[in-house]
């Protein structure tokens, strides 16, 4: 790779980690091609990347993001996994290394946090952004529900005693 094609690259991966919620940095220990494209593809279906870069390269563009305390862990086979979802790059990551042995996560960073592999672990049990809304949005809605059937129910109870009273004359009127 000549040197303007590692500029490109540099700069082209700064653009995408500046804008990202977290960022995975994992080792690979022998992924085969096969097992690599399983786990692109399981990143990509929850809207994250994962990047192959040298370390050198990606400390570079590291420079002058937030993330940029993770420099530390860029040796070794490195993969990174990152998503604008603070949340879905590290439960995919994280799922797939306790199926794969070869993928171990060494930690990462969720904004200017740095985190080691127990805080990833941490944040891939949280909810992920989409679950946190649909669960902040059944909040939102319970109460006015709850109000809608208050206000129904004296309504709805008087027409039970209603139609209790017409069913009783009724049934003694047939009987008459």
């Amino acid at each position: 790779m000549d040197r303007a094609a590692k500029r490109e690259l540099v700069a082209t991966l700064h653009d995408m980690l500046k804008d990202t919620g977290v960022i995975v940095v994992a080792r690979n220990n022998g992924l085969v091609a096969a097992q690599s494209a399983e786990f692109r593809n399981r990143v990509k279906a929850v809207g994250g990347t994962v990047k192959v870069a040298k370390n050198r390269l990606a400390a570079l563009a590291l420079n002058g993001t937030d993330a940029e305390g993770i420099k530390d862990l860029l040796k070794g086979p490195t993969i990174l996994a990152y998503s604008k979802d603070p949340v879905a790059a590290a439960k995919v990551t994280v799922g797939y290394a306790k199926d794969n042995e070869k993928l171990v996560v060494v930690g990462g960073a969720m904004g200017k946090t740095v985190l080691d592999a127990s805080g990833i672990k941490a944040l891939a049990d949280l909810p992920s952004l989409d679950e946190l809304r649909s669960q902040l949005l059944g909040l939102i809605q319970a109460p006015a529900s709850k109000l809608v059937r208050t206000i129904n129910e004296p309504g709805s109870a008087l027409a039970r005693l209603l139609q209790a009273r017409v069913d009783k004359e009724g049934g003694g009127q047939e009987a008459a």
